[in-house]
């Protein structure tokens, strides 16, 4: 397991698109390390978010990296969209991918970080082949498309099995979760390796949201709330 710090990414999704650039500047002003920018297109999952024309607003005044997460069926086709309108990163669905290889050399040719996402229900063996042309693996730790909803407990043995897979193939992937993250899981998430938590409403819906995120920055693995 990597000693190095964590990164925080808040989840856009959840904060409030009436006040849109107060909680971008909330982000700026927190010691979070990117903006996380769910895209839903109602068909690869059960919602839709937002699009192009508003991550490109976001991008306008953000000051830390865009993680740009593609819950779409055929990101290929927008993939240099996602570049032109600010990704730094760019993760896709395994499950929307029907060749994956060259989804991930099309985001590199691009100069963006490749990501690739796995629903709850996709084993992490799955990426064997192709784990050395990733950078961020994003963990589902919910069934996607809504925030808010329940963590699910099998993600911590799935950090690991993605760890130790990561290990085996000589690479050292950044492994980011998706979904239900809070307090009361960050240290035990970051023990079984992870690198990157996302958070959306456990931010956005607190009461001091830079409290918050400063919170879950000085999470430390090593001590394990009960």
């Amino acid at each position: 397991m990597s000693a190095k710090q964590h990164l925080i990414a808040p989840s856009i999704l959840a904060a409030d698109f009436a006040k849109l650039y107060d909680d971008i500047q909330m982000v700026n002003n927190s010691e979070a390390d990117w903006f996380h920018i769910d895209i839903m297109d109602g068909v690869f999952v059960p919602n839709i978010s937002f699009g192009f024309p508003v991550m490109q607003a976001i991008a306008k005044h953000a000051k830390k990296p865009l993680d740009v997460h593609l819950m779409i069926v055929d990101p290929d086709r927008y993939l240099k969209t996602c570049k032109d309108n600010g990704a730094a990163i760019i993760t896709v669905h395994y499950e929307a991918c029907t060749h994956l290889h060259r989804t991930l050399a099309g985001i590199k040719e691009l100069g963006c970080k490749a990501g690739v996402a796995l629903n709850p229900h996709t084993p992490v063996s799955l990426l064997k082949d192709v784990i050395q042309d990733i950078d961020l693996v994003c963990l589902m730790s919910v069934n996607p498309g809504f925030g808010g909803q329940k963590f699910i407990e099998r993600t911590y043995s799935k950090i690991k099995e993605l760890r130790a897979l990561a290990l085996q193939e000589g690479t050292d992937v950044m492994i980011e979760i998706d979904g239900g993250v809070g307090l009361g899981n960050a240290s035990k998430l970051l023990a079984a390796g992870a690198d990157v938590l996302v958070a959306g409403s456990f931010v956005f819906n607190s009461e001091n949201p830079i409290e918050t995120v400063k919170e879950l920055k000085e999470v430390d693995p090593t001590i394990q709330l009960v």
